[in-house]
């Protein structure tokens, strides 16, 4: 223990990756002692069916991208907000708009051939975008609250989508229509490394979107200048930057990439948009991701990967366990391991405390010799 320590005082920015690590080990520690709860006799074996079952083959691999895909990009969205000092919660309902803009433009705009999946693709990044930003304009120049505003919002879209969707692309079943074939997001060469899966390009699309928002966030003045107003609006507004169109940039950008995510998970063949009065859960589970991520592009990439593991194993270990015991098991290892936060407080304020102790000490020290 005392050697992790030394290692996290000696290089602080360590303690990041560390307090995933350990909120993730504690989300898994949960997850085998629920299944122990269940069923005590299977439980060994469903816990290493769900860690093992997405490596099982490349299918499972493909499996596994595919569900991260989406979820990557959402908890980029609330972690680029939490980067900029709002809280985005509103990410489902912007995947929702995005996800109606998305399909619209793959179900009625076949005039654009080989381009059509990637105008589908901004179209669904500008519906976001659009949702996004009146979240922003509200807090911008009318002081609401983020979070309050961005909830009702959230189900304000999926009631007009509804609608939307009923008046514009409905293909009867309660059901969108699927998207032409030129709409649907390519699969390249994925398809012969990860054969009889889903799929496609995506991940090449949210892991470009995670570089971007780095390079935004750490390399460029106006990443700098987002930050800024999230440390404190006043300072910023008194150093000259424009304050209230930051605010607006920032909930644009942000709803932009969970509109993304919505062109994503519907750009594609065998997944349909059903019509039901129920938020689309990724929004929100990109809320954990960026939070087991840290809010850091790489840290979201790799928690949505976790998420996409956790979750193919779990169709997996329901040859063992019941589905409705495998979706609590997996919430409870996904919303456990964003503790991360809350670790890296606890770790921090441990070495600090040691670090002080030591440094007292050699005073001490010093002192008597």
């Amino acid at each position: 223990m005392n050697w992790i320590l030394n290692f996290i005082a000696k290089k602080p920015n360590s303690i990041n990756v560390i307090s995933s690590i350990v909120a993730i080990i504690m989300g898994l520690i949960f997850g085998l002692i629920l299944m122990f709860i269940v069923n005590p006799g299977n439980a060994l074996l469903g816990f290493w069916t769900i860690l093992s079952g997405p490596f099982a083959s490349t299918r499972d691999m493909g499996f596994m991208i595919f569900y991260s895909t989406p979820i990557i990009l959402t908890g980029l969205s609330v972690a680029f907000a939490f980067r900029t000092g709002l809280f985005n919660i509103g990410a489902t309902g912007q995947l929702t708009v995005g996800a109606f803009f998305g399909l619209y433009v793959g179900v009625h705009w076949t005039f654009l051939g080989p381009f059509h999946w990637l105008v589908a693709i901004l179209a669904a990044a500008v519906g976001g975008g659009i949702w996004g930003g009146i979240t922003g304009a509200l807090k911008a120049y009318r002081n609401v609250n983020e979070v309050v505003s961005s909830i009702m919002l959230n189900y304000v879209s999926m009631y007009m989508v509804n609608l939307l969707i009923l008046n514009t692309i409905y293909g009867g079943r309660s059901e969108a229509l699927r998207p032409a074939s030129t709409a649907r997001l390519p699969v390249l060469f994925l398809d012969n490394i990860f054969p009889r899966s889903p799929i496609n390009i995506g991940i090449f699309i949210a892991l470009i979107v995670a570089a971007i928002l780095h390079i935004i966030l750490n390399y460029t003045t106006f990443g700098y200048e987002l930050k800024s107003v999230g440390l404190s609006r006043d300072a910023a507004k008194y150093a000259g930057i424009k304050e209230k169109r930051s605010i607006v940039m920032s909930f644009l950008i942000a709803g932009a990439i969970a509109g993304i995510a919505g062109g994503v998970m519907y750009l594609v063949g065998d997944r349909t948009f059903r019509i039901n009065e129920q938020l689309l859960e990724q929004g929100f589970t990109g809320i954990a991701i960026a939070l087991l991520g840290l809010s850091s592009p790489i840290g979201v990439v790799l928690a949505g990967i976790f998420y996409g593991s956790i979750l193919r194993g779990g169709d997996a270990a329901q040859r063992i366990f019941r589905e409705e015991i495998i979706n609590i098991i997996i919430a409870v290892i996904i919303y456990f391991s964003a503790l991360s936060l809350f670790t890296k407080q606890v770790i921090s304020g441990y070495v600090r405390k040691k670090t002080k102790k030591d440094v007292d000490f050699a005073q001490k020290e010093g002192d008597v010799g």
